[in-house]
């Protein structure tokens, strides 16, 4: 449904009785919905909070019957006031996806299952590309940590920021996480360019939104259960150098998902303390 309209008010009836009110017309939207002027792009409203409410659009001003002009020097006015049209308003709705983490990467990198094995959530999950088609979201309860929400994007892709693949759907899902989780394929690295799926992802999230470079990420070699995938990660580590840690994990077995967990969860706490970036 496109088109909203909330009930119209009634016409004042006879021995001076008012005219009845209209009803409001209420649309529940999820949390993280942002309301545009579809004319303008200006932010009207973003719908960060649970619960909360807000006026998009006012009903018209109420007339006035001839009853409210009598005086006692006018005691039969023939003229009345008529009421005022309501506001009408073109609004442009986008969800973007309220979680602490966010779990990017290339397609068919494992992402679906570690959120299925960290969380409740049941995404669909199978051997080729794209297999989910829209973001899913898990409640983690790691340890004694607070629980915390984490979003699996679906996979990125070469232009993605330019809308290949839906990029632009997903990509400004990433945008209100805290935390990335970027997770790659072991058994998919080239030896001869290590670090090509995760520079990919890296440039086509920094070309969508500086912001989303600027996010600390947390890397995570996944599929490491599979043969030959050890000699590649020891090629992705190289080529990367110091510069940060390396999680070697199989989502499929569990192996070293307590680890990662652990990680994110200290960075969490500390980006607590941190002031929130500036946005774009």
């Amino acid at each position: 449904k496109r088109d909203f309209a909330a009930e119209r008010g009634s016409g004042g009836q006879g021995r001076q009785k008012s005219g009845r009110n209209g009803q409001d017309l209420v649309i529940e939207l999820p949390p993280g919905t942002i309301v545009r002027d579809a004319d303008s792009g200006d932010i009207i409203k973003d719908f960060s909070v649970a619960g909360e409410s807000f006026i998009v659009a006012r009903g018209g001003r109420g007339g006035k019957g001839n009853t409210h002009f009598k005086s006692s020097t006018h005691r039969t006015p023939r003229f009345a006031q008529p009421g005022g049209a309501g506001e009408f308003k073109r609004l442009h709705l986008e969800l973007k996806l309220l979680a602490d983490v966010g779990i990017v990467g290339l397609p068919n990198a494992g992402k679906s299952t570690l959120i299925s094995v960290v969380s409740s959530a049941r995404p669909k999950i199978a051997d080729y590309p794209f297999t989910t088609l829209v973001p899913n979201l898990g409640v983690v309860k790691a340890g004694n940590h607070e629980p915390f929400v984490m979003a699996d994007i679906p996979g990125l892709i070469e232009g993605a920021h330019a809308g290949t693949g839906l990029g632009t759907r997903f990509l400004r899902h990433v945008e209100r996480t805290r935390l990335i989780v970027h997770l790659i394929d072991a058994g998919g690295i080239d030896p001869e360019n290590p670090l090509a799926a995760f520079d990919t992802v890296n440039r086509e999230m920094a070309l969508y939104s500086p912001s989303l470079a600027r996010k600390p990420q947390v890397v995570a070699l996944n599929k490491l259960d599979l043969p030959g995938t050890e000699e590649r990660a020891r090629a992705f580590k190289a080529a990367l150098g110091r510069r940060r840690k390396i999680h070697l994990i199989s989502a499929a077995t569990s192996l070293g998902v307590a680890p990662l967990l652990a990680d994110v969860c200290r960075r969490l706490d500390r980006l607590a303390h941190e002031p929130a970036p500036d946005p774009d």
